[in-house]
């Protein structure tokens, strides 16, 4: 199937038989709107973010070197995560990767085709909603702008999901600090 149609289509890779799509994030609701009206793609299923902060820089597990935990022969085979990577893997077009995961389902079909559209952002840029589009994506944008810190311009209802109105912060970004809340026992005063 060819996706040239597709507005603001920056890119189409196909990668273990797994196409993405990725989109000009000014030209998102667009893309998504003629992917649902000319190529059947009725529903979104998920909505996800890759935070790839210090990506493509040293010392990090699983990259080629000594700086990296590997040996004279490429990897240390005693330590976890360390699986020899010939090479740093390339740099990313911008920190945050949001991912937008479709199928077109057709009653009593089966194998429906799927298709990912991806768009690039760095931090305090925005990403337009497309709860017009497919209004459900209202809880799958919602839970990236709790999680991951993304903005959608124009969402009808963008707070927090999954956190407390006061949490500070963003748990899944990797320059969220680790550490976490005392636990408290039940029984303790």
């Amino acid at each position: 199937m060819s996706y040239a149609s597709v507005p603001g289509l920056v890119e189409e890779k196909v990668d273990r038989g797994e196409t993405t799509l990725v989109v000009d994030p000014a030209r998102l609701v667009e893309a998504c709107t003629v992917l649902r009206d000319e190529h059947g793609f009725n529903f979104l299923s998920d909505v996800s973010s890759v935070d790839y902060l210090g990506w493509g820089e040293a010392p990090v597990a699983g990259y080629w070197g000594a700086p990296a935990g590997g040996n004279s022969a490429g990897r240390d085979l005693n330590r976890p995560g360390t699986w020899g990577l010939r090479r740093v893997p390339a740099k990313k077009p911008k920190r945050f990767a949001v991912n937008y995961h479709l199928l077109a389902i057709v009653s009593g079909g089966r194998g429906a085709p799927r298709v990912r559209v991806q768009v690039w952002v760095d931090d305090e840029e925005t990403v337009p909603t497309v709860v017009s589009v497919w209004p459900t994506c209202d809880w799958h944008e919602r839970e990236q702008f709790d999680l991951m810190g993304i903005e959608f311009d124009g969402h009808p209802n963008l707070v927090r999901i999954l956190m407390d109105d006061d949490w500070e912060g963003h748990p899944l970004r990797k320059d969220y600090p680790i550490g976490g809340e005392p636990v408290r026992f039940s029984g303790e005063e």
